[in-house]
This record gives structure tokens, sequence and C-alpha cells, in this order.
């Protein structure tokens, strides 16, 4: 455009006072990046116009227009300024901050839900399957993986000088390996609630007992188990108490058990049934199926020790057949057992846990029980109770009585007035027991005072295999593995000292089949405390859970689990609508020919 005032330029666009596109100056396009190398000649040309044409605006080219080129336009050249912010050689700073940004953002989601499990998974604490709970470990069939109570196998509340003891010989230091305070109160026992523990819900009916169990008769309140049985209506029964269990979820094989505890009514009187016990863990407690051909069989040994009534099919041993000591209820037969269902004569290839011996046979597996105590009231006013500290076995002895020299069974001359028992057994089950002496003061009526009773073991049949009770810390008694020997006229080999995985069972019952019930002088609610219950074991011998390899028990009880979770059926072998398993015995080559 022509400035007013000013002379059109003749020629390229325009004549006279026409006018044409602006004057494009010779030589190449002014464009920022050359703007300077071409200054001089330019400003050459200019100059030469204007002087030709006085007052004429001359503009530099830029396209098809001519820009005024100025002094600072290098300040704005926009691919240098690219160069000074590029931080990453292809983006500048803000791009490279974004970047960053996101990359912070995307590391910080693949942390969040790839990296956490993974090292969540990698640090963890690896539970043993020992506690079997369970506890903290876990097996096939089902046993607790978690804490709930966030504590493991010995109760940090149990006192650190409570952690070591000596043997009741004080030769070997032992370590506690598992331990319960009861401090935590309103602890809950239904299934799943504890890691260790369980409360059953069921009738123990094969003792004849007047109370259902109920998961609600049991809880913990001022730092101590409570067990309380009352005369309540439950189920069709009259009573309503309650049984404990670390079936499957905590067992011991060996060392030395202690329940401290106060026991329910009045030493004078007679009727409760307080008791703390172990049992094998291939047999549970109330629930009839899985300990029938099981309870209370503690033996290895192919004979005729393993079979029905402990007789042959076609009659004897004599012994067998006359040694029976209740004659007028039961008849002269000793035994009215099954016989045992997984002997060491089950046929290769049968339905057993295992393990085999090296000949190729298996080992023969039960549910021994190793009574802690049960305790029993007098009958006469002023009288004084007892507690019966027993180990139940099979097969029998004739008339049920195991040998009882000194060297067999030694009985302790102390305060716990120690003697053998007078009743040794009955058709189910022969007991090598004895009695002990209970404190007045130990019972909830009286002084409601904490007494301890226990029992250190050594499994197996070698010399050195024994159990020995205690109370207040006392041996009682000792039953050597020679009391319960070879029988030659019984025709059976060793009982062992159990060397199956032991659980434990704390109950409060009442039964006829016991004591003597004194209806008019029992007082109801009546409430067994216990204050802790531990486990020691020899240090470097330490051997906890249900499901050990030498003595397994998982497969099993997976394989047969109705059994194990079904109260109601009662046999192993009975029809299903007689409140039966309807299995089968696995076949006895004393009985059978094994292929």
């Amino acid at each position: 455009m022509v400035q007013p005032g000013a002379q059109p330029l003749a020629g390229n666009g325009g004549q006279g006072s026409g006018v044409g596109p602006p004057l494009s100056l010779p030589g190449p396009r002014a464009t920022p990046s050359n703007a300077h190398s071409t200054s001089s000649g330019t400003t050459s040309s200019r100059s030469h116009l204007e002087k030709q044409n006085p007052g004429l605006m001359i503009y530099r080219s830029y396209g098809d227009y001519v820009v005024d080129p100025e002094d600072d336009d290098w300040l704005h050249d926009p691919k240098a300024a690219d160069r000074r912010h590029r931080c990453c050689g292809f983006a500048d700073t803000r791009g490279c901050i974004n970047l960053l940004t996101l990359s912070l953002l995307a590391m910080g989601l693949l942390a969040l839900f790839a990296g956490y499990p993974v090292i969540s998974f990698l640090e963890r604490d690896v539970l043993s399957n020992k506690g079997g709970f369970g506890l903290g470990g876990t097996n096939a069939s089902g046993q607790v993986p978690l804490l709930p109570i966030n504590r493991d196998l010995v109760d940090p509340d149990t006192p650190q000088e409570a952690r070591t003891r000596m043997t009741v010989d004080g030769k070997k230091k032992m370590v506690l390996v598992f331990s319960d305070e009861f401090n935590q109160d309103g602890r809950s026992f239904y299934p799943g609630d504890d890691p260790f523990w369980q409360a059953v819900d069921l009738h123990y009916w094969s003792t004849g007992n007047y109370e259902w169990y109920s998961p609600e008769a049991v809880t913990t309140a001022g730092g101590a188990l409570q067990i309380t049985l009352s005369e309540a209506q439950t189920n069709n029964l009259n009573f309503r108490s309650g049984m404990l269990q670390t079936w499957n979820q905590f067992c011991f094989t060996g060392g030395y058990i202690e329940v401290s505890m106060v026991l329910p009514g009045a030493p004078d009187a007679s009727g409760l049934w307080p008791a703390a016990w172990t049992m094998g863990n291939l047999g549970r407690a109330g629930y009839g199926a899985t300990n029938d051909g099981m309870w209370p069989y503690t033996y290895d040994s192919c004979d005729v020790g393993t079979l029905k009534n402990q007789t042959y099919p076609t009659g004897g041993p004599i012994a067998a057949e006359t040694t029976g000591v209740w004659v007028k209820e039961n008849g002269p037969g000793v035994s009215y057992l099954p016989g045992q269902r997984l002997s060491r004569c089950t046929c290769d290839g049968e339905d057993h846990p295992g393990p085999k011996h090296p000949d190729g046979s298996y080992v023969g597996r039960s549910a021994p029980e190793i009574d802690i105590i049960e305790a029993t009231a007098s009958s006469q006013a002023g009288g004084k109770g007892h507690a019966s500290m027993s180990a139940q076995l099979a097969p029998f002895d004739a008339y049920y009585y195991m040998k009882n020299t000194t060297a067999d069974a030694v009985v302790y001359d102390n305060a716990a007035q120690g003697q053998l028992n007078s009743y040794h057994g009955g058709v189910y089950q022969e007991a090598a027991s004895g009695i002990a002496t209970v404190k007045s003061e130990a019972y909830n009526e009286t002084n409601g005072q904490f007494d301890t009773y226990g029992f250190e073991y050594k499994p197996g049949s070698d010399q050195d295999s024994y159990i020995t009770w205690t109370l207040g810390g006392d041996p009682v008694w000792t039953l050597h593995p020679s009391a319960i020997g070879p029988n030659p006229q019984m025709e059976i080999g060793q009982r062992l000292i159990p060397v199956e995985p032991m659980y434990i069972i704390l109950n409060l019952g009442i039964s006829s089949g016991f004591t003597v019930v004194q209806w008019d002088r029992l007082k109801f609610p009546a409430t067994m405390l216990v204050d802790y219950v531990r486990v020691w074991q020899v240090e470097g011998e330490e051997n906890v859970g249900c499901d050990p390899p030498d003595f397994p028990t998982a497969d099993y009880i997976q394989r047969h689990s109705e059994a194990y979770w079904n109260p109601n059926l009662t046999t192993w072998t009975e029809p299903r609508p007689r409140g039966g398993y309807a299995s089968t015995f696995p076949r006895n080559s004393m009985l059978t020919k094994c292929d």
C-alpha cells in the first residue's frame, strides 16, 4: 500500500495512481532464519530506491509482501526457542514434566496392584503346618490358617519364668510349645471363632450324659476359661454344658501338659464329671463313627488282639472268652470292641492312613486316650474329692489287670496320697489308672483355689517310655511299658505308650455312668474354671502338629470328612437308616487272604 503523499512506483502492477502489490526486493525471500544473511544486500537496494523515490515506504519481502526487519527479530526465532527449552531431546520442559508425572502414576499403580501382592507373599511369616491351626498353618482337612486373636502357639501372656521347666525327674530341660492363659475376656468358641479351640454342639451319648454340649456354655471371664453346667432344657435334654477341643487344630506328641483348674461344685456332693484329657487325632470325641474300631486301641501288632472281641472266628483264646469282670451285665467275654480298624494286619492297598513298616506292613493306627484328670466328689458329707489319672487302652489283659509290680507301676509317697485305682476297666476299655486326693479348697463351692494337674510322657514301648501323672507339680504315679506288655494268656503283644498325635479336651458333664449323682445335693449352675493350659517338650525333641509325617492324619480325615463332621453318625459300618457311616473296615490278614 502506498502511504499518503507518496508517489506510486511505476511498473510491476500499476501505472499512475493505480494500486498494485508491494514491491518485492530482489534476492531470497526474507525469512526469520535468513534475515541477517540478506540484510546487507537489501540495505543497499533500499538506499538506492529511497534516493530514487523520496517518501516511498519500503517493506522487506515476506511471502508476497514486504516486511521491515527489526534488530531484535532473532530473539523471537521459534526454532531457537524450541532448542533452548527442550529437556529430553524431543519435548519441552512442560512436556517432560507431564511425562514424568504420568510415569510416576503408572509405577504407583503397578506397585499397588502387582508389586504389593508379590512383596506381601515373599515377606509373609511362613507358618508351620505342625500347628495344625491350623493354628496358624493349614492342612487338607481345613485347619485354621489365620489367627483371629493375633497370637502364636505360645500365649504372649504366659510369664517368662513358665516358658521353660525341667522334666519330672529333673534331668532334662523342657521348652514351652503351647499355652493358653485365657486372659482375654469374652472369647467365643463357636466353630471358626478361635485358632486352637472349638466347643462342640452335640449330645455325648456314648457315656450316657444327661447334658447337651453347647458353645453357649463356654466363655472366658476374669482371666479364666469358664465351662458352666446349667439346668436348662436344650435339645430335649434337661441340662446344658460345654466341651472344648483342639481336635485337628493343635496336637502334640510327647512332653508335659499341665492344666490349672478350679473344680465345680463341692468336694462332698457327688455327680459332676469335670475332665481334662487327651486323645489321638484320628478319633474325634463325640463323633461316634470316627471312634468305632479306633478308641482306645494303642497297638502295633498283628494278632488276635486286632479282631472283634479279641477272639478268633472259630473261638478262643479261652481267657478272652472267660475273664470278663462284669459278667452279670455283659457276660464272661472280656471285650465288646469291634476290632482295630486300622491295624498292622491291614491288607496292602486298603483304606489306611499309613505309614508302613520296613517289612511292608502298615503301622497300627488308632485313637488312644490319656486322661489328665477326671475328678470325683465324695458322696459322704465332709468327704474329700479324688482325681482319676488314667490311660485307656486296648486290646485288654485278662480281667483288665495290667502288671502292677513296683517295676511296672510306681506310686509316689507325697501329699497327693496317690494309689492305684480299684477300677481296671470293662468291655469297652482297660484302664491303667491311679487316683489322688484333691484338696477341698480346690472346689468352687469351698475356697475356689486353682490347683494344677498334668502328665508327662514319652511315647513308644522302649524301656525309657513312660507316663507320669502329677498333682500340684508333684508326681502321683508312673506307668511303664512293661505294665502293658505282651500277654501270652490273651495271645496279644505289647500295648504302646500312645504314639499318635494327641489333642486336648476340656469338659464338664453329668452322668450316672461315671459316679453316683446326688441330685438333692448338687447346685446349679456349676462352673469349672481353667486358668491356663500349657504344654512343654524336651528341648530339641519338639513335636507339635496334628499331621506329622510319621503319623499322618490329614488325608484320611479328608477322605472321610462326613464322619468327622457329623456327630449323628454313630458307627463306621452300620447303614445310614441306623445312624451309621455305611463304610467298611479294611480287610484284615487274620480274617482273609490278602491279594
